[in-house]
């Protein structure tokens, strides 16, 4: 039987790999990553990777049904037998509640997930806004400047960065901190 993290793994490859090999070198990197601040949460070191490993499912063209893909991998997840909770962490992962709102999904989202505030979710979110969309490791700063490069300045993704920002640097700073209490972890960038 295999283990979580591999099962989500698994998945995520099958929907990811070949339709979407840049978002799949992302999740791969963010996986990596979540793998190692395993320690910080070692009670959820299987439920962070795996959510790491599931976090853009919703992405995948088999999967979108709403464009926000958040919301929509957390549907799919939860119909395909993952946990209310790893669904939760996917619904919500990297300030998906502000571009909820953007979106005009902002009631959905809260009506069908619970909003997680843990360890656990800001690792995730660490993970997440500090690997590019090649998996190369950035800090968050220069993730959210890549981002608004992308999608330029009049897109609702930049916009909802706009409002997002400082919730999402208080959970990178939560972090840092409490990987620098772990002096054996190295360093990460964010």
């Amino acid at each position: 039987m295999s283990s979580l993290p591999q099962h989500a793994a698994e998945v995520s490859g099958r929907h990811l790999a070949v339709a979407l090999p840049r978002r799949w070198r992302h999740v791969q990197a963010v996986a990596a990553k979540a793998h190692r601040l395993g320690a910080l949460v070692p009670d959820d070191a299987e439920v962070l990777a795996a959510a790491a490993w599931l976090h853009d499912i919703g992405y995948a063209p088999t999967i979108i049904n709403t464009g926000f893909h958040s919301l929509d991998g957390a549907r799919w997840l939860l119909r395909e037998g993952f946990s209310p909770r790893i669904a939760g962490l996917v619904a919500y992962h990297s300030c998906a509640a502000y571009e909820a709102e953007e979106r005009g999904l902002g009631d959905a989202l809260a009506a069908e997930f619970p909003k997680e505030e843990s360890p656990t979710a800001d690792a995730l979110w660490f993970a997440d806004m500090t690997t590019g969309p090649d998996g190369q490791d950035f800090t968050a700063k220069e993730r959210l400047a890549e981002i608004r490069e992308r999608y330029g300045p009049e897109d609702l993704v930049t916009h909802f960065w706009r409002e997002a920002e400082p919730a999402l640097m208080d959970a990178i700073r939560r972090t840092q901190d409490r990987i620098l209490a772990q002096p054996m972890y190295g360093s990460f960038r964010g």
